[in-house]
């Protein structure tokens, strides 16, 4: 079966775009279709400043949306990076593959960066190298697709890159992975700032609208959202922005396309108001999963416990593979 691979930063409260763009998907069709691992990679949440206590409670309520969002163990592994030894382990390996070049060059780190420094603060080196471990989680499972926005492509790309690259110098180990995108609200957008991401990072603004949202809140979030000029509901990712973002939200909801929806409305007030009720219909069977899982704590530990052990059980000899390859010695165990 193809695997996949992919995952979830516990930086922030998961919003509706963590759920239209990936979870959903992952949910509906990636368990089903392939050999799945989909992981909470709270290793990454350390590239910048943070609250240790909060970095576990996010990692605990994104574990418990995964599974509320429709992951079955059954089907799919849901587990803890930090876990899963070999996720470090590689990623030291693929460093020593890598290039600072390619590193600076990265979208993310450069955004990130700037902003840090502007801000007076100084940038951990984990921030220029994560997307290393983002490759090293991807390739120590043999990943044949990678689900991810289009923000995160460029760190597919160079997973790619860096497996190829590990191949020929050191003969063939890792399989060379792909990204894959849905059709529609791949990227969601802010609903106050519609040129940005709707990012969990930016843990408040009412643009944001956070898979716990109360349905009220939901409401009126979207109901204020930035719309643009004009009269006509049109669909234009380019000219109307605010508009887009607002279609394709509905679109994604309801299995519609946003131009063929576009044209049901004639002013703003009524699409607002639809796509609303959508979204909270949508977030309702989530949430009061949610609300069971949290009341079953041992559930979730145990689903993370059997994942960590599935999953170390399929990077370990890549992982292992890997050090035989680069020319490390390899352990000596004691005679029985």
């Amino acid at each position: 079966m193809t695997r996949v691979f992919s995952g979830v930063k516990p930086t922030g409260h998961l919003t509706l775009g963590n759920y239209l763009g990936a979870m959903r998907q992952w949910a509906a069709q990636d368990q089903h279709r392939s050999d799945a691992l989909f992981c909470v990679v709270d290793l990454h949440a350390l590239t910048v400043d943070h609250d240790p206590a909060r970095v576990r409670r996010l990692s605990r309520q994104a574990a418990s949306l995964l599974l509320a969002a429709g992951l079955d163990p059954e089907l799919c592994t849901v587990f803890v990076q930090s876990h899963v030894d070999e996720h470090a382990r590689l990623s030291y390996v693929l460093e020593c593959v890598a290039t600072d070049g390619e590193m600076r060059r990265m979208i993310q780190y450069r955004e990130k960066a700037a902003r840090e420094r502007q801000r007076g603060g100084s940038v951990r080196l984990s921030l220029l190298t994560y997307p290393v471990l983002m490759a090293a989680d991807i390739l120590a499972y043999g990943t044949d697709e990678v689900p991810v926005g289009n923000d995160q492509t460029q760190h597919v790309e160079l997973a790619r890159d860096l497996a190829v690259r590990f191949n020929q110098r050191y003969g063939h180990t890792f399989v060379v992975p792909r990204a894959t995108s849905p059709a529609v609200a791949a990227r969601v957008m802010n609903l106050q700032e519609p040129a940005s991401k709707m990012g969990k990072s930016d843990d408040v603004g009412p643009g944001i609208v956070y898979l716990l949202d109360e349905p009220d809140v939901v409401r009126k979030k979207v109901m204020r959202a930035v719309t643009d000029s004009g009269r006509e509901v049109v669909y234009d990712r380019e000219a109307r922005p605010g508009l887009a973002n607002l279609l394709e939200i509905l679109a994604a909801c309801t299995g519609r396309g946003p131009a063929e929806l576009a044209g049901g409305y004639d002013s703003y007030g009524t699409l607002k108001k639809d796509t609303a009720e959508a979204v909270v219909e949508v977030l309702r069977p989530v949430q009061e999963r949610h609300k069971e899982l949290c009341a079953d704590p041992g559930y979730v530990e145990g689903v993370l416990r059997e994942g960590a052990g599935k999953a170390r059980g399929m990077a370990r000899p890549t992982v292992d593979a890997a050090y035989r390859a680069i020319g490390l010695l390899p352990p000596v165990h004691a005679a029985r």
